[in-house]
């Protein structure tokens, strides 16, 4: 089997797994990448197979044992040069990112540049000494330190909708804290992945230390619930995400969980809608809806309902839905035609039930691709199927309140906890935020994402933290030195 597959339009994509610094054909289960664009076959390939995941493990678990990872300064060394390769590659990263799962070309800064901001943030993570001198004992007779030393070998399993932002920072910190890891893609989004490979063996990591793998279930199975991984870090649903969970429980290894959100947004009384409304409603329908942290339930007052929604209308046309080749387009497709058939399911259940889509809707004029127009849902409540579960598509509905506690308990009231976000004066806001059982908070629209800031789930969202020092380590472990003195 070629290492390359041939894309119709004459584009070539690495499809080799990279294992021991080394490409190899796989010898698994084929994967057909299928663009959303062109609705067109871009890659026919085998993925991983048991033994290939046997072999990618055992080369981490040997270059981990081996010592050649240990010394920070190297990884701080070898983890900025990744991150420079990945800018430097950025235009052909993107290009497959279009390809394979038809992310908008405007949102390179939050595919290409971000992930590799935060690389550079991990790498100089890896040098600081986080060792902890504790002092004498009561009795003076010892003193202790606390060391932090690596877990062992990391799987990290990416989502197909930011596989570099998701998958580079996994295995960014895996590495930054003395891991080694397996970094396996969606069989959604292999083809970005994969190039990562090239990229890893250009930036000097010692053999076996990073390796890039593709598959589907089974090799997720395989790789979650190989013996000599130590943690498992995985990006995806509730019920795989379960599943994983188990996985690691029989092996009592540590496991990171993304789960996903229900993020509402609240828009305080007398909040201006008019200053909100675009960005608003443009952060949900961005990548086509396909992000776990969208604002995917906006709660307006009650007296202030139909407001909202002719603001909404109004802003609705300029949330473009076209080629994610031109700049200016803000919706690509969804990443699959099942995809965009269980979103369209879900809201014509809802209008069945009662509920009125106020804004958008339907599909837009375009032959070919997997499109959908972003929808904005109103006269449905809290308990609504549109409401509780994450639609992953570029759907948020609108939900009334009459006081701002009521306001507080429709936003908790959900299994998911991932992010919140509130519109309103400043001072108003922060007195709320301790309320809302979710990770991340975001007031007035927030800024943009920063490395040394925690992603970590409540509820259903997830277990441990991604990203900052918190997430750095979740792939270390304590170590008490206890040493008399002499």
């Amino acid at each position: 089997m070629s290492n390359q597959a041939q894309q119709a339009s004459g584009n070539t994509f690495h499809t080799a797994l990279y294992i021991n610094n080394e490409d190899h054909a796989g010898e698994g289960d084929f994967i057909d990448v299928i663009s959303p664009v062109t609705e067109e076959r871009i890659a026919h390939f085998r993925g991983a197979s048991q033994a290939q995941v046997d072999q990618a493990v055992a080369s981490a678990k040997a270059a981990f044992d081996s010592g050649v990872w240990d010394s920070a300064e190297f990884r701080k060394s070898v983890l900025h040069k990744f991150a420079d390769l990945i800018i430097e590659h950025r235009d052909a990263l993107m290009d497959t990112l279009i390809a394979e799962i038809g992310t908008p070309a405007n949102l390179k800064p939050n595919h290409i540049d971000t992930p590799a901001r935060f690389l550079h943030w991990l790498a100089d993570a890896a040098a600081v000494d986080r060792t902890r001198n504790l002092g004498f004992n009561n009795t003076r007779t010892a003193t202790s330190q606390v060391a932090y030393r690596p877990v062992g070998v990391v799987a990290a399993i990416t989502a197909f909708n930011y596989p570099i932002l998701i998958g580079g920072t996994k295995i960014g910190a895996a590495l930054a804290a003395g891991c080694t890891a397996v970094l396996l893609s969606s069989p959604q989004a292999p083809l970005t992945v994969l190039m990562l490979g090239e990229l890893a063996r250009r930036a000097g990591f010692p053999a076996g230390v990073v390796n890039f793998i593709a598959g589907g279930a089974e090799t997720g199975r395989a790789l979650t619930g190989h013996p000599d991984v130590d943690k498992v870090s995985f990006t995806g649903s509730v019920n795989v995400g379960s599943h994983v969970m188990r996985q690691c429980a029989d092996g009592l290894r540590g496991v990171v969980l993304e789960l996903g959100g229900k993020s509402a947004a609240i828009m305080l009384p007398g909040v201006d809608f008019n200053k909100y409304a675009f960005s608003l409603h443009a952060r949900y329908a961005r990548n086509a809806g396909q992000g776990c942290g969208s604002p995917t339930r906006i709660l307006v007052e009650e007296s202030r309902y139909d407001e909202f929604v002719k603001i909404s209308r109004e802003v609705y046309p300029r949330l473009k839905v076209g080629s994610p080749h031109e700049t200016d387009t803000i919706l690509g497709p969804v990443v699959s035609s099942a995809q965009r058939d269980r979103i369209e399911a879900k809201l014509a259940r809802a209008v069945e039930a009662g509920a009125e889509i106020v804004a958008g809707g339907g599909r837009p004029d375009i032959a070919k691709g997997w499109y959908l127009n972003p929808a904005l849902v109103g006269k449905l409540d809290n308990q609504s199927e549109l409401a509780r579960e994450e639609i992953f598509g570029p759907v948020s509905v609108v939900l009334t309140y009459r006081t701002v506690d009521e306001a507080i308990d429709i936003a908790n009231d959900s299994p998911l906890g991932l992010k919140a976000y509130i519109f309103g004066k400043t001072d108003e806001c922060l007195k709320l935020v301790p309320r809302l059982r979710v990770g991340t908070v975001q007031i007035n629209g927030g800024s943009p994402l920063r490395p040394d800031a925690p992603m970590t789930g409540y509820k259903h969202s997830g277990l441990g933290s991604e990203w900052g020092d918190d997430g750095l380590k979740e792939f270390m472990r304590p170590q008490h030195i206890d040493c008399p003195v002499a």
